[in-house]
């Protein structure tokens, strides 16, 4: 599924990842932990082709293809999803008309016939349902005057609505409270599946309590220092990152 390969990074020429590696099969979740500036947000953006992130050494590849090669649109047409710790505002554009489009984009790149506005309204309204998503909410302008929960669950809306084969939860639960956490988990936990993976990225073991990993990373000083399963997350509330850090150093 995705495999990540001695990845060095640099963000207006200072190195931020400095050899990264890891290997997430599909049908699994796999957690990123580490301080803050460890790289976790550096690594999300580089896989998903922010502009701005430039790769200096190593690889990256989704299913085989290599992803470096492909710009942002091609990855993400190609099934690669970035949920953002802080969602972008939109002003003007309904947000059933931007998931619209950004779905008819993905199908014409993948060349599919576009999606017909019955069948999208139906499955508009089938997804907002299960998120328990008022679907007045869908009329508005993309996250414009949404709460910091209702920006959440629209982002796990567009992965229901666009269907990734891998997702990218980059600190899903900043700014969660506890009901917004859990209706965000369980669309989260929803999308798992044998033919999808996910890399859910966060600070905290709490968002772990809703989605279960299969295994953890510890991310600190631009690489992964440690790795194992869930109990790993339970050490880290438990002791911090500190002597991480050092191991990094």
């Amino acid at each position: 599924m995705l495999s990540v390969s001695n990845l060095h990074v640099e963000v207006g020429g200072t190195p931020i990842l400095k050899g990264l590696s890891l290997e997430v099969p599909a049908g699994e979740v796999h957690a990123i932990m580490g301080p803050n500036g460890a790289g976790k947000s550096t690594l999300s953006y580089t896989l998903a082709g922010r502009e701005g992130y430039e790769v200096t050494q190593g690889a990256a590849s989704l299913n085989g293809e290599d992803l470096f090669a492909l710009e942002a649109n091609e990855r993400a047409a190609k099934g690669l999803f970035l949920s953002f710790q802080y969602p972008l505002e939109i002003p003007g554009v309904p947000s059933l008309t931007f998931i619209r489009t950004a779905l008819n984009a993905q199908r014409k790149a993948r060349g599919e016939d576009e999606i017909g506005a019955p069948a999208f309204l139906k499955l508009a309204r089938e997804k907002a349902a299960s998120l328990k998503i008022d679907f007045d909410m869908l009329k508005r302008p993309l996250n414009v005057g949404f709460s910091g929960g209702e920006k959440k669950r629209m982002e796990i809306y567009q992965m229901a609505m666009l269907s990734p084969i891998f997702l990218i939860l980059d600190e899903t639960d900043s700014g969660l409270d506890i009901d917004a956490l859990r209706i965000v988990s369980e669309g989260v936990n929803a999308l798992r599946s044998p033919e999808r993976g996910m890399l859910v990225i966060t600070h905290y073991q709490r968002l772990l309590d809703y989605i279960k990993p299969d295994r953890v990373h510890v991310l600190a000083g631009g690489k992964i220092v440690a790795s194992g399963g869930p109990e790993l997350a339970l050490e880290l509330e438990e002791t911090g990152y500190d002597r991480f850090s050092q191991v990094a150093a």
